[in-house]
Parts: C-alpha cells; sequence; structure tokens
C-alpha cells in the first residue's frame, strides 16, 4: 500500500505540470496512467484514500494564487473539497475495476468515472468550481483540438482513455508479458492524441477591429482599488493614446473593450465617472465596452459589462450571471463565519444576472459584432459559453481581473481556458484583464500580443468573425449525458456480477477460485483479495 500513496501522491503533482505555467501537456495522460494503475483493485475505501491524496498533490500547488492575499486557510479549503472529487474518482473506479477482484485495468470505465466526476466538479457545491479542469491543460496539444467535436469533457474523455491506456502497457510490461501485447494499447494512446491533428480549426471569415485595454492598477492585492478613479483614470488614458496611435496610421478599430473592474465608481450613478467615459467614447468616436460595478439591487452590486457608444451614453448592459462564491457572495454567511471571519471581506452580495450577455455593434465596413459576454471565471463554465454562442454571438469578450492573485498562475491558467474556448467554439476572444495577460486569440486557439502581468499595454488588431457552429456546440452537454448513462449502466452490471450467489470468474481463474496461467511467474496462486 506504501507504494500505491507514493505513486497517488506522484501522480498528482505530474498532473500539475500539465498547467501553466509549466505548460507540460503531455503530463496529462502520464499523470492519470499512473493513477489509474494506483487505483486499480483496491477496494473502493482504499480508492477514495489514494484519489484524495492525488487531489490534494494537484489543486494544492496549482491553486496556490487563491490564498496569496486571504491567507492559506482559504486556499487549503478549496483544495481539499476539490480533492474530495478526485476521491470520488478512487471510489468509483475501484467498485468497477474489481469484478472478480483480477485487478485489471478498464480504460474506458476509468475514462468514463473521469467525466462524470469532472462534470460533477463543475457543478457543486454552489454551481461548481470547473478552473483547471484537464481540458484546460491541452492549449497546445493536440489534444485540445478535440474541444470543437465535444467542448472540455470529450477533451478529458480522451486524456483520461490514453492515460488508461498507458496504464495497461505499464501494467502489461511489468508483469513481463510479450511485447506483441503492449503494441494495440500503445497504439490507441498514440492515435488519440494524433487524431487531433485531424480536427480542423478555421479561422477565415470577415474580420473587425479589436482594441483590448490593460490600464494597470496603483498595487496588487486585494486593494488594488483603493485608488478607484486613478484605476478609471489609468483605462482612460490607455484608451486617448491607444486612439492616438491610431492616428497615426493603424486601422480604425470598431470596438474598445475594458477589463472588469475598470470603473468600481459606479459609472451610471456617480456623474463624474459617467461623463469621464462618455467623453471619453466621444473622443475616440468607437464604442467601448466598460467592465463596472453598479450600486444595485439595493443592498447589493452587480459586476457589469456596460456598452457606450457615442452620443449616446450606455445603450446596454450585461450583469455577471455567475458570481463567485465565497469571492464575490459568501453562501450561508453565518455558518461560514464560524470558521474564519475572512467571509466577512465581501461586505455586500453580488447579485447574479439572468440573461445571456450579448451586445451587437455594427461597424464602418458594414459588418455586425455580436459580442458574446463573459466576465472573469464565467469562461471557466461550459454552459455560460455556450449560452453566448448558441445567442448568436460572432466572437468571445472575456473580461477580468487579476490583481488579487498578484504574479501567479491564475492570470495564464485564464487565458489557457480562453484559448481552449477559442476552439470549442469556432470563436475568435478578446481576453482582457485589468493587469495581464491580456490577448487577441483567433479560432485556432493561437493566443496574439501576450501582455505581461502589472504593466499598461493594449492588444489591437482585426480578428474573424465567424457564424458556423462546431460540433461541440450542437452537442453541448450531450458528451457528459453519455458519459453519465455509461457509467449507470456499468454500475449496473458490475452490482449483477456481484450479486449473491452468482460465481466471479475472469480471464485468469477457473471456478475452482485458482489462477490458471495468469501468474507472471508461472505458478499457480489461490483466489484472494
Amino acid at each position: 500500500m506504501l507504494r500505491r500513496v507514493v505513486g497517488a501522491l506522484v501522480s498528482g503533482g505530474v498532473l500539475c505540470l500539465a498547467f501553466p505555467t509549466f505548460d507540460v501537456w503531455v503530463a496529462a495522460p502520464v499523470s492519470l496512467a499512473l493513477l489509474a494503475l494506483v487505483i486499480t483493485g483496491v477496494r473502493p475505501r482504499a480508492g477514495f484514500g489514494l484519489g484524495f491524496l492525488a487531489g490534494l498533490a494537484f489543486f494544492l500547488p496549482t491553486l496556490h494564487w487563491a490564498g496569496v492575499y486571504v491567507g492559506n486557510l482559504p486556499w487549503i479549503a478549496l483544495a481539499a473539497l476539490q480533492a474530495l472529487f478526485f476521491g470520488l474518482v478512487g471510489v468509483l473506479y475501484a467498485w468497477l475495476s474489481r469484478p472478480g477482484h483480477s485487478g485489471t485495468v478498464r480504460p474506458v470505465a476509468f475514462a468514463v468515472v473521469w467525466v462524470v466526476v469532472e462534470g460533477l466538479r463543475a457543478r457543486a457545491p454552489y454551481g461548481g468550481f470547473p478552473w483547471v479542469k484537464l481540458a484546460f491543460s491541452q492549449a497546445d496539444s493536440p489534444f485540445g483540438h478535440l474541444a470543437s467535436l465535444g467542448g472540455a469533457p470529450f477533451v478529458g474523455f480522451a486524456l483520461a482513455l490514453a492515460g488508461a491506456l498507458l496504464a495497461v502497457v505499464a501494467s502489461r510490461a511489468l508483469g513481463r508479458m510479450p511485447l506483441s501485447s503492449l503494441a494495440l494499447p500503445a497504439a490507441l494512446a498514440v492515435g488519440l492524441a494524433l487524431s487531433g491533428l485531424l480536427v480542423p480549426l478555421p479561422t477565415e471569415g470577415p474580420t473587425a477591429q479589436f482594441v483590448g485595454v490593460q490600464g494597470n492598477v496603483p498595487r496588487p492585492g486585494l486593494d488594488f482599488n483603493a485608488e478607484r478613479r486613478a484605476v478609471l483614470d489609468n483605462h482612460v488614458n490607455a484608451t486617448l493614446a491607444a486612439a492616438g496611435e491610431g492616428a497615426g496610421g493603424q486601422p480604425t478599430p470598431d470596438l474598445y473593450v475594458w477589463p472588469e473592474n475598470a470603473s468600481d465608481i459606479d459609472p451610471l450613478r456617480n456623474l463624474d465617472a459617467n461623463q469621464l467615459i462618455r467623453n471619453t467614447v466621444d473622443r475616440i468616436g468607437v464604442p467601448l465596452i466598460v467592465g463596472g460595478l453598479l450600486e444595485e439591487p439595493e443592498g447589493y452590486v452587480s459586476n457589469v459589462s456596460l456598452l457606450f457608444e457615442p452620443g449616446k451614453g450606455e445603450t446596454d448592459r450585461y450583469v455577471k450571471r455567475h458570481p463567485v462564491p465565497f469571492g464575490e457572495y459568501i453562501p450561508n454567511r453565518a455558518f461560514w463565519r464560524l470558521f474564519s471571519d475572512q467571509v466577512d471581506l465581501v461586505r455586500r452580495d453580488f447579485y447574479p444576472g439572468s440573461e445571456v450577455g450579448l451586445f451587437t455593434v455594427p461597424t464602418a465596413s458594414g459588418q455586425t459584432i455580436r459580442t458574446g459576454l463573459s466576465i472573469c471565471f464565467e469562461v471557466a463554465y461550459d454552459d455560460i459559453m455556450r449560452d453566448v454562442v448558441d445567442a448568436g454571438a460572432n466572437v468571445l469578450v472575456v473580461q477580468t481581473n487579476n490583481a488579487t492573485f498578484g504574479y501567479t498562475a491564475e492570470s495564464p491558467q485564464q487565458l489557457a481556458i480562453s484559448r481552449l474556448r477559442a476552439m470549442e467554439f469556432g470563436r475568435s476572444v478578446v481576453h482582457v484583464s485589468t493587469v495581464g495577460q491580456s490577448a487577441l486569440i483567433t479560432p485556432d486557439g493561437t493566443a496574439h500580443q501576450v501582455t505581461s502581468l502589472f504593466t499598461r499595454a493594449v492588444v489591437r488588431g482585426d480578428l474573424p468573425l465567424r457564424d458556423s457552429k462546431t460540433l461541440a456546440t450542437r452537442l453541448g452537454e450531450g458528451p457528459e449525458w453519455a458519459a453519465l448513462l455509461a457509467l449507470i449502466v456499468m454500475l449496473g452490471l458490475r452490482q449483477r456480477w456481484n450479486a449473491p450467489g452468482r460465481m466471479r470468474v475472469d480471464s485468469t481463474r477457473g471456478r475452482d477460485g485458482v489462477r490458471h496461467g495468469g501468474a507472471s511467474d508461472g505458478r499457480v496462486r489461490p483466489y484472494d483479495d
């Protein structure tokens, strides 16, 4: 068992390497191969413990940014909660991998369990936390291309299946089985990866000129916006400077985009902020999307995207649909205060919006920009991103504020999610942060003009506007429902196999309960656990 414990910890540590800022994408299938080997054949209770340890070894370093300014307790609590889902993977797969106690790696079962549990993690508790889904480590890999076929769940399935196939290869090699028995699972694992290269990621289409403004903040940390007017001024000044540069020969922009929290002074109720933004829009002569906070409804605040147009002021708005639990609102506040008074750092809860975010902006060339909006962590939620594409978006805008996470991997992790979304939906993405990283992303997932953290910067250029829908968009949640149905069937068959009075037989044991020819050393062994 000690070797399994060490293997579980190593598996979680290796998985960290797949995500930014390490970006070793091949570490993902290697990690899952080790996890499958560790859990195969153990009892469900041991499977939970081993999965939980692997989860801790993964989430603690990968989510370290969650405790940079608020202390260790929220970070460790978040990591431990997410690790429970790895424990659930261990329980379910251990149960499925032990019919007849054969201890044989079952690649399809492992992949199905992974997709179902990752889907659950993205939905519960409090709306879920899909950050660092397996697929979000694959923006630079052939596996990432598979997102256009079935979204993040299908990428996760392919990675888990490839990892489990590698586990089959390893288990047979350790059992000194003939090389010929290794060829098929090895070929299938490699084939899964290479198959992504056969998936086209088209980028053609009419274009529009976008400018994303990264105005920067006075300081990183929780008090990044203590000087709220300074943050607003930073974005105004960077916008006017970009407009001045454009007058020197750059193409005329069709749309400017500011990030989340660019105006935490309510730009609709504060006359100075409102006039400053309107004057800026009138001077540049181009529509501007502003990320701001509104002092509404009563007793709450709203995280919003506002569309300002020259000569008109604010003409449309989007209210963030999925505020972040424990970041933008505190669920069950009285209960969680028993564990930490840090919950009261969120003085007023953010109010969730109910409408899909879509702004329509005509261009001088006669094109129409239909901007699908998401704010900060919403980019990680499959349904929110799919909703805007279904509503007609031909380009995606991700507004975010990474100032509260300092110089950590959080911002690169988020940019990687936007890159995968570009491939998944076949849409360009304007990814704009207050402090970086910001970038323009083409529909093939390529990030252009990636900015540095905590600098003032502007990203600008033509991006294709695309209307065609990928297979992933059309299938929606279908791959996850298919995985859930498959898991139910597998669990049902497993229960039937284990029914009282049913003789358990596997490929290496006869009805007399003794192994026949299954031992690598040629000896027969009694039937045991």
